[in-house]
């Protein structure tokens, strides 16, 4: 599959920005998907991943009880909502996909990358 990452943007620390991730060329329905993000001068992390059915969650401690994965399958989309955002939440946020389980919390499965979209949180 193919995925696109959109509505990314800035936002004030505290506020809240919704991204999402269109999948195209085929079905998302039966696969793991994650965000992952990379900061300036820093690694690309695993910052939340999703089971094919939207059921099981993974989040890294830091984005715990402020960021919310979710997928609808019938749209082919999945979204990551952030509230309570903070400057260290500023990254470029990739949308990923392994096609090979239906859940994984495991960053070295995800083979498919969106483009990715920037998310800026001013102090």
């Amino acid at each position: 599959v193919q995925l696109q990452a959109s509505g990314g943007g800035l936002a004030q620390a505290g506020g809240s920005l919704r991204i999402s991730c269109l999948a195209s060329g085929g079905t998302i329905n039966y696969i793991a998907m994650a965000w992952f993000r990379q900061a300036p001068g820093k690694e690309r992390e695993l910052v939340t991943s999703i089971n094919s059915n939207g059921g099981m969650q993974y989040y890294i401690d830091t984005v715990k009880g402020r960021f919310t994965i979710s997928r609808d399958n019938a749209k082919n989309t999945m979204y990551l909502q952030m509230n309570s955002l903070k400057p260290e939440d500023t990254a470029v946020y990739y949308c990923a996909a392994d096609a090979s389980h239906s859940y994984s919390e495991d960053a070295t499965t995800y083979n498919s990358w969106g483009q990715g979209t920037l998310v800026t949180v001013s102090s």
